[in-house]
């Protein structure tokens, strides 16, 4: 669904909305932390490629003593773990301090960050960043997976709807000629 216009880029606090999302929380306090994280980033694959958003999940590494690090997920979908000391939040502002002159020149659409932390939500909205609670973001995923469910309906029921949708294009091809009589 990606279109020519240019991307937008959504950044996710993590731990915020596994935090808020009754869900995640449920999944954190049954499976642990990393379930958690494993079942938010699934639920995010599919909303960034249907919404088009290049999309990074951060999560704090704060009191962890490790180095910053990065998995690619998908084209559209990466996880950034900070390094030591250093909050999802202000990770999170730095990558909105770089992306300003992209948003002021065009290069990228829409600058989103969910969170549903206050004070993130005014720092964020000072480098033109859009802000999306973490609430607003779980209603989005959700009707995006409704709406891929109805468009995967549609697209079943009308290709099975003929007999020649169901057959591969060598067959159909031979039923056309036998049809045309050679």
């Amino acid at each position: 669904m990606l279109s020519s216009l240019p991307r937008a880029v959504l950044l996710v606090d993590g731990y915020n909305i596994i935090g808020t999302w009754s869900c995640l929380k449920i999944t954190r306090d049954t499976a642990g932390l990393e379930a958690a994280r494993y079942e938010l980033i699934e639920a995010l694959i599919g909303y960034s490629a249907f919404q088009g958003y290049e999309t990074q999940v951060v999560f704090d590494a704060q009191y962890q003593n490790s180095c910053s690090s990065r998995q690619i997920i998908t084209e559209l979908l990466s996880v950034h773990y900070t390094e030591f000391a250093q909050t999802a939040d202000t990770y999170i502002e730095k990558v909105c301090a770089s992306l300003r002159s992209s948003l002021a020149q065009s290069l990228i659409s829409r600058m989103i960050v969910a969170t549903s932390d206050r004070a993130q939500q005014l720092m964020v909205q000072g480098y033109g960043a859009e802000w999306m609670s973490a609430q607003q973001l779980c209603y989005q995923v959700e009707a995006t997976v409704c709406r891929v469910r109805q468009k995967s309906k549609v697209r079943k029921h009308s290709n099975t709807r003929f007999l020649a949708n169901s057959i591969d294009a060598k067959a159909r091809q031979r039923l056309a000629q036998m049809r045309m009589g050679l």
